[in-house]
């Protein structure tokens, strides 16, 4: 019986404990809603709160940023008020110019009007005045054919020289017109007329030296030159190509030959077999081959040397060993290598005066005596064989045709062509560049004050400058102003054609009038 009562009573109680567990978790449960609840609202207030402070901190910082950017629109209001302003003050200055300008327009268009009629005065009193000229001309003519004491030719001459007189005095009057409307046009044809001037400005080489001195030692040392029966010196003439001239000029033997380069092979050979005292045929020519190569190795450097002192670049190989031959070679006297690197320079300034392209100019100077470093070689003007030297070694067409045209055997085409002769000329022709023999110096000068004497009217002429100018002093009751013009191109025309000259010669006619007054009491 209490065995089943206590069967009976364990799960009752265990259901019980149960029940009562549940309950104690439900009154937990409820404690932790409620304290969800207490922090789900305290959470909220306080999002509500920062939202509210967001909300006012946003509104401030609007009104901030819109204070800021009506100060900026306001700023940028005034400045573009002022800016409006001042372009404003300018337009209303620039309008008042206009208005000066239009005012003075008005009032030169009125003063062109006046002169024009002024002008028209004259004209119509130019006119009366020719028409009465022309009918004193007919009655000369008329009284001329009446002159019973005079010939036929007699007569035709007179009336000739009287229409040339009149023909001159008005081609004078021409020239003089055409001179001043130059002058007035000069800024738009600057390049043509500096061109034109600096063509009239070339001129050509004349004689060259084809022969060295060597100075010996002793007039005994001719002897061992010569050696026995003449082996020596036909060794060294053979080897060298050059005529040895032994004569009885003291100390001294001749070397004479065109070929520059030769010469000057022979000449060092020459002095250093002087110095070496052992002169015979193998000695000759193993020393001859030496010096040919030493020289050919001082062609290159000379060649290459003036091609980068100008800034030419490009240049082949061959063209520059023909400059460098030119080392050897004079004209006047005066080096033709450095003549041809004087004329690189003169052309590169000229070109950049004229706003053209240095670099070319300076190559068609460095270039144009080319063909003297093989003209003894070869038939024909050395400026035509230089031409086909550097279009043998391709140089440009523009180049070639500069060099062939630089002494005008063909003619210029380009201002380049005439910058090249105007520089090729002011190289030789600038004092101390050339030797003159005196005489021929003097001779010339002379020549040039006969040739201005020769001329009706003049008084006295000076050759000066070295004879650059000549000036002529003419009577002026006797040559008028117009005539004065005309003496002055006749001399040149003269002096063109009865002289050679290197360069320019500048003629200078002097006309002068004096009014002489006494005063008595």
């Amino acid at each position: 019986m209490n065995y089943e009562y206590y069967i009976l009573l364990g799960p009752i109680g265990f259901g019980l404990g149960i029940v009562v567990a549940l309950l104690i978790r439900g009154k937990s449960l409820a404690r932790k809603v409620a304290l969800a609840n207490d922090e789900a609202l305290s959470i909220k207030e306080d999002a509500k709160r920062k939202a509210e402070n967001l909300i006012r901190e946003a509104r401030l910082e609007a009104k901030d940023r819109l204070f800021t950017l009506k100060n900026e629109f306001e700023a940028e209001s005034k400045e573009t008020r002022e800016e409006f302003k001042k372009k404003e003050r300018r337009l209303t200055q620039k309008e008042e110019i206009l208005d000066r300008k239009l005012e003075n327009s008005e009032r030169r268009e009125r003063e062109c009007i006046r002169r024009e009629k002024k002008l028209q005065n004259r004209e119509n009193l130019i006119e009366k005045e020719e028409k009465k000229y022309k009918t004193l001309i007919e009655e000369q003519k008329l009284q001329l054919e009446k002159i019973s004491s005079l010939t036929a030719d007699q007569a035709k001459e007179l009336l000739i020289r009287a229409m040339e007189n009149e023909a001159r005095h008005e081609g004078a009057r021409l020239i003089k017109k055409i001179e001043n409307e130059a002058q007035e046009d000069a800024a738009k044809r600057a390049k043509k007329i500096i061109a034109t001037a600096i063509q009239r400005y070339a001129g050509d080489y004349v004689a060259e030296r084809t022969v060295s001195v060597v100075q010996l030692p002793s007039d005994e040392m001719k002897g061992r030159i010569i050696g026995r029966e003449g082996r020596n010196i036909r060794a060294l003439e053979a080897a060298t190509g050059i005529d040895l001239i032994i004569d009885d000029t003291p100390e001294a033997v001749i070397l004479s030959g065109y070929n520059p380069v030769r010469r000057e092979v022979a000449r060092i050979s020459l002095q250093r077999l002087i110095s070496d005292g052992r002169i015979h045929p193998a000695r000759i020519e193993d020393i001859v081959k030496k010096v040919e190569k030493e020289v050919d190795k001082t062609i290159m450097e000379a060649g290459e040397q003036a091609a980068f002192d100008l800034g030419v670049h490009g240049v082949h190989k061959k063209l520059i060993g023909y400059l460098g031959r030119l080392k050897f070679r004079t004209s006047y006297a005066q080096n033709v290598l450095q003549h041809s690197i004087e004329v690189g320079f003169l052309c590169g300034i000229m070109a950049a005066e004229l706003g053209l392209n240095q670099k070319r100019a300076k190559r068609m100077g460095l270039l144009h005596d080319l063909g003297k470093a093989i003209d003894h070689e070869v038939e024909g003007p050395h400026a035509l064989i230089g031409s086909k030297l550097a279009k043998k070694f391709g140089e440009s067409p523009r180049i070639v045709h500069a060099i062939a045209c630089h002494h005008e055997d063909i003619p210029p085409v380009s201002v380049y062509d005439l910058l090249v002769q105007a520089a090729d000329s002011l190289s030789g022709a600038r004092p101390g560049a050339r030797k003159e023999i005196l005489e021929n110096y003097v001779k010339r000068l002379e020549d040039l004050e006969e040739i201005a004497n020769s001329f009706n009217g003049v008084a006295n002429s000076y050759a000066i400058q070295a004879g650059r100018e000549v000036r002529i002093l003419v009577e002026s009751n006797i040559v008028s102003d117009e005539n004065a013009i005309l003496m002055s191109r006749d001399v040149a025309k003269k002096i063109e054609e009865a002289l050679t000259f290197p360069g320019q010669i500048k003629i200078t006619v002097i006309r002068e009038t004096r009014a002489v007054e006494y005063a008595n009491k």
